[in-house]
């Protein structure tokens, strides 16, 4: 292989960048800037790095034209960031920490199940403790992620939440019928009780039990949204009291809802058990990292 004079200029410069990064990191974690990365540990959840690609998914919320329910578009993203989320839902084991330490609220769970599985019997509010808590205490920071970071990470196992039946415009019950028996269908081979992790298998990412039986908690608030004639925005209303479970169908849920079954559903079929996994936002300088090691 012929090398260059450039190939030559850049290997010269490699050496002394590399140094001067890792000298750059070393003084900005004893300044403080760079906070020292967690060790590996019980409160160090397994993660995926799912890179940055192009996505497709159905826009969040519901939509109305000429005073009618519709479809929601569909939203194109060239490049959807890069992400870094938990492989597997939130356990009994883990939460259950949070829980000994007073910052979390027991589970709920409508099934005991033996042996390891994800928590179930979680609001809203229990996730968001319990991602405050573990980023306390794992000097990293967590949150939920939103309807659109779950679609991408979930891939081939996301749902097009599009209504497949031809409704009366000027009928909403008609769709709000429709609606309920095509979520029916999709969980009419699933079983409700909690499995362990990886049960359900994972998808070509790499992420395990995704559109199972455990719905997931999204950072998304419900929304409703006005098209024009033309199809578009009129209008969109936000309510955060509601935020989107994602899996076998994104559906909204009062955020102190734990058992779904018992109301919190506005319309379609209750999820069997409301769960949770967590994105880590990386620091700046491991994504600089990350990205060197990759070239």
């Amino acid at each position: 292989m012929r090398v260059t004079l450039a190939d030559e200029n850049i290997a010269t410069l490699a050496l002394p960048a590399g140094i001067l990064i890792l000298l750059l990191g070393a003084v900005s974690v004893q300044l403080g800037v760079v906070p020292l990365l967690p060790t590996a540990s019980a409160l160090a959840p397994e993660t995926v790095v799912v890179p940055a690609a192009p996505l497709t998914y159905r826009a969040t919320g519901e939509f109305q034209q000429g005073g009618h329910p519709v479809d929601a578009p569909l939203v194109h993203l060239e490049r959807a960031p890069e992400i870094e989320i938990m492989r597997y839902q939130v356990t009994n084991t883990a939460y259950a920490r949070c829980v000994e330490a007073g910052q979390c609220k027991a589970a709920a769970p409508a099934m005991r199940v033996e042996g390891e599985a994800p928590v179930t019997g979680v609001s809203y509010q229990d996730a968001t403790d319990y991602a405050r808590w573990l980023s306390q205490e794992s000097g990293a920071t967590w949150r939920l992620p939103t309807v659109a970071e779950w679609d991408f990470v979930a891939g081939e196992r996301a749902q097009d939440h599009v209504l497949r039946a031809e409704t009366d415009a000027a009928n909403p019950a008609e769709r709000w019928i429709a609606v309920y028996e095509q979520e029916a269908a999709a969980q009419v081979d699933m079983e409700a009780m909690p499995r362990p992790p990886g049960y359900f298998g994972f998808n070509e990412k790499g992420v395990a039990d995704l559109s199972a039986n455990v719905w997931e908690w999204t950072s998304t608030c419900v929304q409703r949204t006005t098209l024009d004639e033309a199809g578009q925005v009129v209008s969109t209303i936000e309510s955060c009291g509601m935020r989107y479970l994602e899996g076998r169908h994104r559906t909204p849920m009062n955020i102190f809802v734990r058992d779904a079954r018992a109301g919190g559903c506005s319309v379609g079929v209750p999820p069997a058990n409301l769960g949770f996994r967590l994105v880590r936002e990386r620091p700046w300088h491991e994504r600089l990292l990350g990205r060197l090691t990759l070239g």
